[in-house]
């Protein structure tokens, strides 16, 4: 085969890898005007090569972040070196359509990008090329995995019946905070309550109807706290409440609207109406507790006194002292 003939093929093959090839592949000049447009971006944008030569590549996506993209370009130019984006950084550089149908969750194409400097024969960069990479399958698929992972967190920290965080997780933000506090100073107080009588309810109408009120008391519990109290089930019918940066009148406000919205009112199961009430403890914070475990131990001891001394009410730990 004569020589130019090798090279007229040599010129058709990579035209035609050029154009096939599953990457975009950008070939913009000093002033970000289109050089150079393959088949890849041509399908996912629907422009024609001859559509967007010489066209200002601002102008042609205005959805691209300037700003970003002259940045990450101008490093490219000046210092001659190669540059990269991930999607977890910048998701897409051009907005194209997902069109793939196992991603379809995704409504765009998750892109990475290499950015390379282009020199003359004078070693001058004067063009950089852009290869577009579709990474939407590893996006999706890395997104589902941290979403099933957040789940399962989020279920590990749960009482699966009354959806308030579990005695684990419960005790775990305590001892942060009790750590925060020795080291900080400010106040916060820990308060615990109790539903009254609880075995007779299950004796009476069944564990069933025992977890509805259980479930009831935790819904009542949710209306009262604020953004930054943390309640948790701590075991049975037992629950407790971390109130953040609440003194004593706080806490004893905070109790007492609870205790009285839980005595007014009811349960609802099987036509059955049921009432209970609730014995409440609660200690703030002292620089007497060298553990944690110690100021549990001085709000259920209120707790304990609210029980022996006529259930359905309130005991403060310090009035124990």
């Amino acid at each position: 085969m004569p020589a130019a003939d090798f090279n007229m093929n040599e010129i058709h093959w990579l035209m035609d890898m050029f154009n096939t090839v599953d990457v975009g592949l950008v070939v913009l000049d000093r002033d970000y005007k289109v050089c150079i447009w393959n088949g890849f971006m041509e399908n996912h944008s629907g422009m024609l090569p001859s559509a967007v030569k010489d066209k200002d590549l601002f102008d042609l996506f205005p959805s691209i972040d300037e700003k970003w993209f002259r940045s990450k370009s101008e490093s490219v130019f000046i210092l001659k070196n190669r540059s990269f984006t991930i999607w977890e950084q910048q998701p897409y550089i051009f907005r194209f359509k997902n069109y793939r149908p196992i991603t379809g969750k995704a409504d765009h194409m998750f892109q990475n990008a290499t950015f390379i400097p282009l020199s003359n024969t004078m070693g001058e960069v004067g063009h950089i090329c852009i290869i577009i990479y579709d990474v939407t399958d590893m996006a999706v698929n890395k997104k589902e995995l941290e979403e099933v992972n957040r789940k399962l967190e989020q279920m590990s920290q749960t009482d699966a019946l009354t959806k308030l965080t579990n005695r684990g997780h419960w005790e775990d933000t305590l001892r942060k905070e009790f750590l925060r506090i020795k080291r900080s100073g400010g106040t916060s107080t820990l308060l615990m309550f109790d539903i009254d009588h609880f075995k007779k309810v299950n004796d009476k109408h069944g564990h069933r109807c025992g977890d509805e009120a259980l479930r009831n008391i935790a819904d009542l519990l949710r209306k009262t706290l604020r953004e930054t109290d943390i309640a948790g089930r701590y075991g049975g019918e037992e629950f407790a409440v971390t109130l953040l940066d609440t003194d004593h009148k706080g806490a004893e406000i905070f109790a007492e609207r609870l205790r009285s919205l839980i005595e007014n009112s009811s349960t609802y199961f099987d036509e059955q109406q049921i009432k209970v009430t609730v014995s409440v403890g609660f200690a703030c914070f002292q620089d007497g507790f060298e553990r944690y475990e110690k100021w549990i131990e001085a709000a259920d001891k209120a707790l304990y006194f609210s029980k022996k001394n006529g259930r359905n009410c309130i005991t403060a730990y310090k009035d124990l002292s």
